[in-house]
C-alpha cells in the first residue's frame, strides 16, 4: 500500500509539473517619463492579472503558446496595453513600459504625482532643473534658495533659513535615511559640498513648515531625496573650472540589482581668490556616494547607501583692503596678515535599508545607519591693521590711498579645535492600509556620542595697548599703575565627552473622502521624542516632549482646478550637541526642547495661460515659540546661550507663481515677507538674527527660437539685509542695524551639442547621450554683498566701525556636461 501511495503522488507531482510547465514569465519594472518606479500598477493579461510592488517590479505567469495583450493601468497615468506574441513554455519575457501622466481628471480629483505631494503641503522640484541653473555653489540648495521662505545671503554655503528658523532647524533625508552635516563649519568657503549629489538625483520634495507627524523633530523645513535606481547603463559628467562630478550606474539583467556611484571634486580658489583678501588658498573638496539595491525576493529589497567625504581648507590670508563709509566721509581698513589656517573635515557615511512587501495592505521597513565626522579646525592669524580717512582727490597720484589714520592695531586669533562624532541609528516604520485609510508608524533608537575639544583665544591690540574684555573692571591709568595680568579679550578653552541617547516615534493616520462633491484629504499624527543626555562630569538629565501635528485639504468641485490646505500643531527640537554648549564651550544638559506652534493657510491655483500650465501656490502662516535658545549668527557659525531664556514669534506670507513661461521649460517667480522677532529675559523685542523681511527671486529658462539648442538660465535674488550682529560682549538690544541688501544675479548660456533627438551613429559624438558647453557669469552685476561685520575701534573717538566683509564679486566659469 505505501508502494502504491508513492506512485499515486509521484504521478500527481509529474502531471502537476507538466501542467505548470505550459506557463510562461512576463517580468519587469514599470518606470514613469522621469525614469522613477511606478509603484500600485495593475497589470492584467486575460483572467490574470497582478500589481507593481512598491519598487515598480511585477512578475506575472500566462499562458504559453498563445498571443497576449498585457494592460498596464494606474489612476494617475495613461493605460498602456501592449501584445506579445507567443511565448514558449518556461520562458521569461522582460517588458518594461514607461507610463505618461495623465493629463485629464478622473470626476474632480487631480491625481498626478506633482498635485498628491501639494496636498502634504509639498514643493516637488525638478532634478533635471537643478543640474541646469547656475549657482556659485550648484545643487539642490540653490533652487531650494529660490523658494519663498527660504533665505540665505551667502552664496558659497549650502545653508538655509526658513521662515525664521536658522541653519540648525532643517530636516534632510536621502531615501528616508537621515543625513547630517559637519559640526564647526563657520564660513561659506570652508563648507563645499552638501551631502545631496544632484546627478544621484531622482526626486526632491520640500515643506517650508506645516510638514506631518512622519518627518523628524526639527522645527522649519524638511528636504526629502530620492536617489536613482537605474534600469539600464547610464553614466554623466560634469567638468568646469570649480570642478569636477563624474556618475555612473546600471542594473543587472534580471533587474534585481541596481547600483549608482557619483564623485565629486570641487576647488572654490576662482571664488575666495576674486574677493577683496588676497590669500594663498589651497583647498581640496572631494567626495564619493554609492547608492545600491538588491531584491532577495519580490517582497525584500535591501538597500545601502555610502558616503566618504573629505574637505581639506588650507587659508593664508596676505592683505586686505576695505573702503567704505560715504561719499563725503570715505573711510577704509587696511589690513596685513601672518599665519595661516588649517582646517580639516572628515565624514564617513553608511546605512543599510530593508524593505519588506508583507502584504498588499502592509509594508514594513527596516532602516540602520552610522555617520561618524572628525573635524579639526587649526589657525594662528595676526592682522595688523590701519583705519584711516581715503584720499579722494580724483585727480591726486594717491587716489584711493589711506592718508590719515584713525585707529592702529592688531589681532592675533588662535584656535585648536578637535571634535570626533559619532551617530548610529536603527530605525523601524510601517505602513498599512485599511479601506480607505492609510496609517504610517515608526520607531527609532539614536545614540550620539561626541568628543570635543575647544582651545581658541583673541588678543586685541589698540594703539600700542592691550585690550581687556569688558567682563573687568575699568582701571584708572596712566593715574594709578596696573599691574594685573594680561588676558586674552576672548578665551575658550574647554574638553566635552557627551553621549545623547534618543527614542522617538510617531504614529499618524489619513485618509482621503467626500464632503458634498467636494474632495476632502485628511491627516492627523504624533510624535514623541525621549533623550537623556550624560557623559564626564555632567549630571545626566532626561526630558520626554510630545508633537500632536494634523492637516486638512479641500478641493472643491469647482470648474476651476483649486486647492485649500490648512495645517499646523506643535513642533519640538530637542537640543543637538551644539544647542547644548554654550559660547564658553560648557554643555548644559537641562537645556530643553525649543517649542512652535505653527498654523499655516495655504492655496493652490492651478490654471493655464497661453494654453501651457501654471500654478499659483500662496501660503500665510503664524508661529509662537517658546524655550527659545537665543543664539548669534557670524555667517555660518551658530553660538547658542545654551539657555531657554526667551519666546518669540515669526508670521510671513509666500507666494509663487511656476509654470511654462517658455513653451518646454519651467521656471518661477517668488515673492515672501516675514517678519521674527525674540523677547530674551523679558527686556522686549528685537529682531532674530535671521529676520529677513523680503524676499523675491526669479528662475528662469529660455532658449532662442531660431537656434533652440542655444539656451539661457537665469537665477536672480533680491534678499532685504539681515540684522548685522553686535561686537564680543556687546548687548544685542544696543545694535540693531541691518546690513545692506542682497543682491544678486547669476546667468549660465549652453549650447547643446547632443541630445535625445540630435544623435550621431558616426564621428567623435556618437558616444554621447547628451552634451552640452556652456559659460556661467555669476554675480554678473558685480554687487557688493555683505554676510558679516567686523568691529573696529578709532582709537581717538572710541567709536566701534563696522566694517563689512563682501562676498564674491563677478566670476566667469566653463562648464561642459555630458550623459553617455
Amino acid at each position: 500500500m505505501k508502494t502504491s501511495t508513492l506512485l499515486l503522488l509521484f504521478l500527481f507531482f509529474i502531471s502537476t509539473g507538466t501542467l505548470l510547465a505550459q506557463n510562461a514569465i512576463i517580468k519587469g519594472v514599470v518606470l514613469d517619463e522621469n525614469n522613477v518606479p511606478v509603484s500600485g500598477v495593475n497589470v492584467t493579461a486575460g483572467g490574470d492579472g497582478t500589481q507593481t510592488n512598491f519598487d515598480g517590479f511585477y512578475s506575472l505567469e500566462v499562458s504559453s503558446n498563445s498571443e497576449i495583450v498585457l494592460t498596464f493601468s494606474h489612476l494617475s497615468f495613461k493605460n498602456v496595453q501592449v501584445t506579445i506574441p507567443e511565448l514558449s513554455p518556461y520562458s521569461n519575457f522582460e517588458m518594461n513600459p514607461i507610463m505618461k501622466v495623465e493629463v485629464e481628471q478622473i470626476g474632480t480629483v487631480v491625481i498626478s504625482r506633482k498635485k498628491r505631494k501639494r496636498i502634504e503641503g509639498i514643493t516637488t522640484i525638478s532634478p533635471e532643473t537643478i543640474r541646469l541653473i547656475p549657482g556659485a555653489n550648484a545643487g539642490v540648495e540653490t533652487l531650494i534658495k529660490s523658494l519663498p521662505g527660504v533665505n540665505s545671503n551667502n552664496e558659497l554655503s549650502t545653508q538655509y533659513a526658513v521662515r525664521g528658523g536658522n541653519y540648525d532647524e532643517n530636516l534632510v533625508y536621502v531615501n528616508e535615511i537621515e543625513v547630517y552635516r559637519p559640526f564647526l563649519i563657520r564660513s561659506g568657503q570652508q563648507e563645499c559640498f552638501s551631502f545631496v549629489n544632484t546627478d544621484l538625483t531622482s526626486k526632491v520634495d520640500f515643506s517650508a513648515g506645516g510638514f506631518q507627524a512622519k518627518y523628524g523633530d526639527k522645527l522649519s523645513s524638511v528636504l526629502d531625496i530620492s536617489y536613482r535606481k537605474p534600469v539600464a547603463f547610464e553614466a554623466s559628467a560634469d567638468l568646469s573650472l570649480l570642478g569636477a562630478n563624474v556618475s555612473a550606474g546600471g542594473a543587472s539583467k534580471d533587474g534585481r540589482f541596481t547600483g549608482i556611484v557619483g564623485i565629486r571634486y570641487r576647488d572654490n580658489s576662482l571664488f575666495v581668490n576674486a574677493k577683496e583678501t588676497e590669500t594663498n588658498f589651497k583647498p581640496v573638496f572631494a567626495d564619493a556616494q554609492a547608492y545600491f539595491t538588491y531584491k532577495l525576493t519580490n517582497k525584500f529589497e535591501l538597500g545601502f547607501l555610502g558616503n566618504i567625504s573629505i574637505n581639506d581648507y588650507q587659508y593664508e590670508p596676505l592683505t586686505r583692503q576695505t573702503n567704505f563709509g560715504t561719499i563725503a566721509d570715505p573711510i577704509a581698513l587696511l589690513v596685513f596678515y601672518e599665519g595661516q589656517e588649517k582646517d580639516r573635515y572628515d565624514t564617513y557615511f553608511g546605512a543599510l535599508k530593508g524593505t519588506y512587501v508583507v502584504s498588499d495592505n502592509y509594508t514594513a521597513k527596516l532602516i540602520g545607519s552610522v555617520y561618524q565626522t572628525t573635524e579639526q579646525e587649526y589657525y594662528d592669524i595676526l592682522a595688523e591693521y590701519r583705519l584711516g580717512e581715503v584720499n579722494t582727490d580724483i585727480g591726486g597720484e594717491d587716489l584711493g590711498e589711506v592718508e590719515f589714520t584713525e585707529g592702529i592695531g592688531s589681532q592675533l586669533t588662535h584656535a585648536r579645535n578637535d571634535l570626533d562624532a559619532l551617530i548610529i541609528n536603527l530605525e523601524h516604520k510601517g505602513i498599512l492600509s485599511i479601506g480607505d485609510n492609510n496609517i504610517n508608524y515608526g520607531i527609532k533608537y539614536t545614540h550620539e556620542d561626541i568628543r570635543d575639544r575647544i582651545q581658541e583665544f583673541e588678543i586685541i591690540d589698540s594703539a600700542g595697548f592691550s585690550i581687556r574684555p569688558p567682563i573687568f573692571p575699568p582701571n584708572n591709568e596712566p593715574y594709578e599703575p596696573f599691574d594685573s595680568p594680561i588676558v586674552p579679550y576672548t578665551n575658550v578653552r574647554a574638553t566635552n565627552d557627551v553621549q545623547i541617547d534618543r527614542i522617538s516615534g510617531f504614529a499618524q493616520w489619513s485618509k482621503r473622502t467626500m464632503v458634498g462633491e467636494s474632495d476632502l484629504w485628511l491627516n492627523a499624527g504624533v510624535r514623541a521624542h525621549n533623550w537623556t543626555v550624560s557623559g564626564k562630569g555632567l549630571t545626566s538629565n532626561t526630558q520626554t516632549v510630545f508633537s500632536p501635528r494634523a492637516q486638512v485639504s479641500l478641493k472643491p468641485d469647482w470648474e476651476a482646478d483649486v486647492l485649500f490646505r490648512v495645517s499646523g500643531g506643535f513642533y519640538h527640537q530637542p537640543p543637538f550637541y551644539r544647542e547644548l554648549r554654550d559660547s564658553l564651550g560648557v554643555v548644559h544638559p537641562e537645556v530643553k526642547a525649543q517649542q512652535y506652534i505653527h498654523i499655516v493657510l495655504g492655496n493652490d491655483y492651478s490654471f493655464k495661460l497661453w494654453d501651457r500650465p501654471f500654478t499659483l501656490n500662496s501660503e500665510i502662516y503664524y508661529k509662537i515659540l517658546s524655550d527659545v535658545n537665543p543664539y548669534t549668527l557670524e555667517n555660518v557659525r551658530i553660538r547658542y546661550r545654551a539657555k531657554n531664556n526667551a519666546t518669540a514669534y515669526a508670521y510671513g506670507a509666500d507666494v509663487r507663481l511656476a509654470g511654462e513661461f517658455v513653451p518646454g521649460t519651467e521656471s518661477w517667480v517668488s515673492i515672501g515677507y516675514l517678519k521674527t522677532e525674540e523677547n530674551i529675559d523679558n527686556r522686549g523685542n528685537i529682531f532674530r538674527p535671521t529676520d529677513q523681511r523680503l524676499k523675491f527671486a526669479v528662475l528662469f529658462q529660455d532658449y532662442v527660437k531660431v537656434i533652440p539648442d542655444l539656451k539661457l538660465y537665469l537665477n536672480l535674488t533680491y534678499n532685504t539685509g539681515l540684522p548685522g550682529g553686535s561686537p564680543s560682549y556687546a548687548d544685542p538690544y544696543d545694535y540693531q542695524t541691518r546690513l545692506p541688501d542682497y543682491k544678486r544675479v547669476d546667468l549660465g548660456f549652453s549650447y547643446v551639442l547632443v541630445h535625445e533627438k540630435k544623435r550621431f551613429d558616426s564621428g567623435w559624438r556618437k558616444p554621447f547621450k547628451e552634451l552640452s558647453v556652456g559659460l556661467e557669469i555669476f554675480n554678473i552685476f558685480d554687487v557688493q554683498n555683505s554676510i558679516t561685520n567686523t568691529f573696529v575701534r578709532d582709537v581717538y573717538t572710541k567709536v566701534q566701525y563696522a566694517i563689512p566683509n563682501y562676498l564674491s564679486p563677478r566670476v566667469f566659469n566653463v562648464r561642459i556636461t555630458s550623459k553617455f
